[in-house]
């Protein structure tokens, strides 16, 4: 798998909760519709999955659940990062064992790590395991960019293959492509930008809104792979309106909303996240009416 982690569409899961206690029947629900719609890999205890209040005990229960559902069917990634370098290999090692086929490592947030840093954190999470890892790029929530610079000399290590590019700038999207060629594999990390991020050489997606439509994205993302980009952008402005409704508040909360409207989970996070406000509940229900999504 290395470097050929997946093409298509990968869903960052949600974690679905009952009460105050990980809903385990609702996410292998949720994991066998992914696949029966198309999902090209799954992605668990990523930002979606809301890993920030996920206790330590419950990480390895999720993760072998998902693990034994996914039963080699499509790739499952699981989200192992962390601010300090110490548990974020900790934490890969355990979802190697576990059964996780890759890793997605976010940049070390808070901390703000500098160039050096960042290279020796991820460098000591790869010599730690021996699966892929894709390196997940996120400043808006981190507070350090990992410019194309830095991704290209961490790819000289064999397990840093992939980047999460969730920058949602354009320019750097084209750094990584003219810095890193097809040395590194490229995912698009927001869902509005898939179009543009395939023509500059991403081999797929990781997508919040694939847990509303996954067959969807992952259409979108293979017609550019397919070569029909006219079908990709007409994908992409089809669904527009609701990827945007899908990030009104900080992500999961309105996608765990919608997931609920569409009876598959309950409407419940951790503080401090809450549920989705009343107008903003409107403005998503009416939405996914429109698309015929929910009645």
């Amino acid at each position: 798998m290395h470097g050929n982690l997946f093409y298509g569409c990968g869903t960052a899961l949600v974690t679905p909760f009952k009460g105050n206690r990980i809903d385990f029947d609702a996410l292998e629900a949720l994991i066998d519709w992914q696949l029966d719609s198309g999902a090209d890999a799954l992605v668990v205890l990523g930002t979606t999955g809301e890993p920030s209040t996920i206790s330590g005990s419950e990480r390895p229960a999720i993760i072998e659940c998902a693990a034994a559902r996914c039963a080699h069917r499509a790739p499952l990634i699981v989200g192992t990062g962390s601010n300090d370098t110490r548990r974020a290999v900790a934490q890969s090692e355990q979802a190697q064992r576990l059964g996780a086929d890759a890793l997605l490592v976010v940049t070390p947030y808070y901390n703000r790590a500098s160039r050096a840093g960042l290279i020796g954190h991820y460098n000591a999470v790869a010599d730690a395991v021996d699966i892929p890892i894709i390196m997940y790029n996120v400043p808006g929530r981190t507070g350090v960019n990992l410019d194309a610079d830095t991704v290209a000399e961490l790819a000289k290590h064999p397990n840093l293959c992939a980047v999460k590019e969730a920058s949602g700038s354009l320019r750097q999207m084209t750094d990584l492509a003219r810095t890193c060629g097809d040395g590194v594999a490229v995912y698009c990390g927001n869902d509005d930008q898939v179009p543009p991020a395939m023509a500059l050489g991403a081999r797929g997606v990781i997508s919040v809104a694939a847990n509303i439509i996954p067959g969807a994205m992952h259409d979108m993302a293979m017609s550019a792979l397919n070569g029909d980009m006219k079908r990709c952008r007409e994908a992409q402005v089809k669904y527009l309106p609701l990827i945007r409704r899908l990030f009104d508040e900080v992500n999961p909360i309105p996608v765990k909303a919608a997931l609920a409207m569409l009876g598959r989970i309950e409407d419940t996070l951790r503080l401090p996240l809450c549920p989705l406000d009343g107008e903003k509940r409107e403005q998503l229900r009416r939405e996914l009416k429109r698309m015929e999504l929910v009645l």
